[in-house]
């Protein structure tokens, strides 16, 4: 089904069991993202909040909430996406089988965006105070937007088709902004609008900003798609959604037509304000940094407009979906832009941005018999310096052979890597360079360390399968815990300092040093709850690779510098939380108790499971 707006995609989903309505009143202020939690955990349908206190729209989350439902979304468009996508990343295809790609020029077509000379005649003016001002964990800054739709064009070439359409922060009231009149907007490093202000900036002048909020779900979607050079978020939504992006200008400012909600205004060259904190997907509170102030222009509603929201925590959180979908309608993108690629994976348990699993070639070398990376180094560089890859703490990267193997089999993966990692030659640090904006394991905004395990070759241990021996002897060992085969959680004291954990570390690694060699367990991992970190296999990798730094928070047995290159026998990494890092989210227990009168029965959500 085709879409024009966001109430056609509702009413289709509520008809096939995809969508339920609540009609009780609920508080924006902490209850509707509870609920969202709650409903998303137990795999629910999607929500309509008809009844938002202090606001007169209603309100839709969980949209994207499974892949399935994505799908059954976008079912009438998804084979025609996958189709341009794969000739955009191989234009081979059509010369090979001409028949079955005849269908993509009239999809591309539906992707050019359609300019009218009039907006849509029954727009009407609000405030920002109109809207539902959801704050989603008890200690965010304010009332956030989650899924907008953040429009600017290039300064030096203005027009719709030299756009810029993503997926940013927007803080709408609190801290120091003046309600009515201003918003934050937070957006990260490598991301478009940061290319088109820095053009504004240099010639004085403020950028216009649009901020579209609903509409088609592809709209959404588009937002956030990591698209191929030349392939623009605009022609991609009109692509997914089978209808062609229409839109229109109101003061010198872009308007989505067939958006519900619509905030305009412009950024001014050095102007801004704190922003946050907020809780956000790697699963704590981003704190409070200066980030540009929108100053607000007018905002715009259709009559019965749907306000969209999602909420984002300690993975899985809907974005996960998102992330899978992406996933498969980008489909090889990565292999044609890195040669040598066969599979990257952002971890998602891990926040996505901290931790990479990837699978590449070894073809460097194929008459040696001694077996080593090569040309998987020269992958690891190219992965660690693309796009958004290139915020990655962690990259864990081998050569399949002899075995098929997955980089989303997270347990698998790393087995087959520390079967056959040479921890005196195999890791490689990058020191002093730029990590996520989100992370706060590292050493400024922005500022951090990179880690890459490159491992390759024949079989190299045996890996313990339950905590070895000579661990529970020592005295400096606590509470040991096999989280999977060749990985023992150790519970340590509370993170003090540095100081006094490189002293910890190494009393620890001396203690297990003399008690002979460990090739069994290549890594330990150093942590407040041994026993939550080995519960389940994405509590390690959340806790893991959010709450370390490699270049501070890596440690080993026996380990020496030769040449500038670090070794060691057995890696010690130390996840231990840092005085410095924000603080994990924790839901409000008050508000957990209160959601409960919309489970029981005669209520909106009977019958769902808590």
């Amino acid at each position: 089904m085709i879409y024009r707006n966001l109430e056609e995609c509702i009413i289709d989903l509520e008809k096939n069991g995809h969508l339920v309505r609540i009609h009780e009143e609920v508080d924006p202020y902490l209850e509707m993202a509870a609920i969202h939690i709650k409903v998303y955990e137990s795999g629910g349908p999607a929500l309509l909040f008809e009844n938002v206190k202090g606001s007169k729209f209603r309100a839709v989350s969980n949209l994207f909430g499974t892949v399935e439902r994505s799908k059954y979304i976008f079912r009438q468009t998804w084979d025609a996406v996958q189709d341009v996508m794969s000739l955009r990343n191989d234009p081979i295809k059509a010369i090979k089988n001409p028949f079955k790609y005849m269908g993509t020029g009239l999809a591309a077509w539906k992707a050019l965006p359609l300019k009218s000379d009039s907006h849509p005649a029954a727009l009407q003016e609000i405030s920002i105070s109109d809207l539902p001002l959801i704050q989603h964990w008890p200690e965010d800054g304010g009332a956030f937007i989650t899924l907008p739709q953040v429009y600017t064009e290039d300064p030096d070439k203005p027009g719709i088709m030299n756009s810029n359409l993503g997926m940013y922060r927007i803080q709408l009231n609190g801290n120091e902004y003046e309600m009515n009149k201003e918003i934050g907007l937070h957006y990260q490093i490598h991301r478009g609008i940061g290319v088109h202000q820095d053009k504004a900036v240099k010639q004085g002048e403020p950028l216009k900003v649009s901020c579209f909020v609903g509409g088609p779900p592809a709209h959404t979607l588009s937002a956030v798609m990591p698209l191929p050079e030349g392939l623009s978020e605009i022609t991609f939504a009109g692509l997914l959604s089978g209808r062609r992006f229409h839109y229109s200008y109101i003061d010198g400012f872009c308007i989505s037509n067939d958006a519900d909600f619509v905030i305009t205004g412009e950024i001014y060259p050095g102007e801004t304000k704190p922003e946050g904190p907020f809780g956000d997907h790697l699963g704590y509170y981003s704190l409070t940094h200066p980030f540009p102030v929108m100053k607000v222009h007018k905002v715009y509603a259709k009559p019965n407009a749907i306000w969209p929201f999602t909420v984002v925590g300690q993975p899985p959180q809907e974005d996960t979906a998102f992330g899978q979908l992406i996933h498969e309608l980008t489909g090889d993108a990565i292999k044609q832009e890195i040669p040598g690629v066969k599979e990257v994976h952002a971890v998602d348990a891990a926040g996505v941005h901290p931790l990479l699993f990837a699978i590449g070639s070894e073809r460097y070398t194929p008459y040696q018999q001694v077996k080593q990376p090569a040309e998987l180094l020269t992958i690891a560089n190219r992965i660690l310096g693309t796009g958004q890859l290139s915020l990655a703490k962690y990259l864990f990267i081998t050569a399949e052979e002899n075995q098929p193997l997955s980089a989303h089999h997270e347990v698998d993966f790393l087995t087959y890597i520390l079967e056959r990692i040479d921890l005196h030659r195999d890791i490689h640090f990058y020191t002093q360079t730029t990590i996520d904006t989100l992370d706060y394991s590292g050493t400024g905004l922005n500022s951090g360390s990179k880690v890459v395990f490159a491992a390759f070759g024949d079989k190299k241990r045996e890996l313990c399968t339950e905590v070895p021996n000579v661990l529970n002897e020592l005295r400096e060992v606590e509470h040991a815990r096999l989280v999977m085969p060749g990985i023992v959680a150790i519970q340590g004291s509370k993170f003090i300092n540095y100081t006094e954990a490189q002293q910890e570390m190494k009393d620890l690694s001396d203690a297990i040093q003399a008690k002979g060699p460990l090739p069994s367990c290549p890594m330990l991992i150093l942590c407040d709850d041994s026993q939550f970190m080995s519960e389940a296999i994405n509590n390690f990798l959340w806790a893991t690779f959010t709450r370390s730094n490699p270049s501070h928070d890596i440690y080993g047995v026996n380990s020496y510098y030769e040449n500038k290159h670090w070794a060691c026998d057995n890696v010690i990494i130390d996840a231990r939380i840092k005085p410095h890092q924000a603080p994990p989210l924790i839901p409000d227990p008050t508000v957990e108790k209160n959601i409960e009168r919309l489970f029981v029965k005669g209520a909106s959500l009977e019958g769902m499971r808590l």
